[in-house]
């Protein structure tokens, strides 16, 4: 590479990162609450990624002199029941909580976008069944279902994954289809259909990349329940099981140890899940104030 050559890609990554840079500091300007979730997000993101390069223990390996250890400069968050250290399991616990979120949200987004914007654009009949199908599912409490659901099939992460991801779809459903009923009689519609456009491109090229707002703002949202439902699986035992390092299933653990005072075991993995959750409600607060502008007016 000549040096000229070099200086000009040199000046193209520069400009690119300060161009990254304004932008981010634009958003922070337009919505703080974004930039903080955003900020706590992506610092979790960094943990699930270098996990095995931060963690200063194998999760499960078990220091079998060392049982409920207090946090110590050998074992920062101290070791659980078993000789286990609780920060490398903390640490390790990030990627099953983004191992949930991100999947459970996907699936959501797979089943209920289509199925929204089909009962929106048909109306009808095929509108109806599945509106009611939607309050069925809706009828009983998302946590008791789950707990079903996942008892009867398995404790494992697929399941966990499959059930939630199914039980939050009619949510992402009904943001479309009510963002559909109010663009299918808009004029860009009308002139597509006069194009002579096939009905499925009509609704996935013209009106789904328009009516997916309110989905949007909700995927960060929902994370953080999918998160925070997945723990209370764990928690109760019919989740992702010990040894395996989640979160759950540590603050069950420690809840055993709270009353006889190695609170640290159950507090660290703790403080680390309510975090995270924070970071996702945060980050779904500010993509809302970004993608409607009149609600960040209002707040000012």
């Amino acid at each position: 590479m000549t040096p000229q050559a070099g200086f000009l890609r040199q000046s193209f990554a520069d400009g690119g990162v300060a161009f990254v840079a304004r932008r981010l500091a634009a958003l922070a300007h337009r919505s703080p609450t974004f930039a903080i979730g955003l900020a706590i997000v992506a610092t979790y993101a960094a943990i699930a990624l270098f996990a095995p390069l931060l963690a200063p223990y194998d999760p499960v390996f078990a220091f079998q002199s060392e049982p409920l250890r207090p946090p110590s400069l050998a074992h920062p968050f101290g070791t659980d029941g078993h000789g286990m250290d609780v920060l490398s399991r903390t640490i390790h616990g990030v990627r099953y909580g983004f191992g949930v979120a991100l999947p459970t949200v996907a699936l959501s987004l797979l089943v209920g976008l289509p199925l929204g914007l089909i009962a929106g654009y048909r109306g009808g009949l095929v509108d109806e069944a599945m509106m009611r199908t939607f309050d069925a599912l809706r009828v009983f409490p998302s946590i008791i279902l789950a707990l079903t659901v996942v008892a009867a099939t398995g404790p494992s992460l697929l399941n966990v994954v499959l059930v939630v991801g199914l039980l939050d779809s009619p949510i992402f459903a009904r943001l479309v289809r009510s963002e559909v009923l109010a663009l299918r009689q808009g004029g860009f519609v009308e002139a597509a259909v006069a194009a002579g456009n096939p009905r499925r491109r009509v609704m996935f090229v013209h009106l789904l990349p328009n009516a997916i707002q309110g989905a949007t703002a909700q995927t960060a949202v929902r994370a953080a329940w999918a998160v925070r439902i997945s723990a209370t699986l764990s928690f109760i035992g019919v989740g992702i099981q010990p040894p395996t390092p989640e979160w759950g299933s540590m603050i069950r653990q420690g809840a055993e140890y709270m009353v006889t005072g190695q609170w640290w075991v159950g507090v660290f993995p703790g403080m680390a899940l309510i975090l995270l959750v924070l970071g996702f409600n945060l980050l779904g607060d500010g993509l809302q104030d970004l993608l409607d502008p009149n609600r960040n007016r209002s707040r000012q």
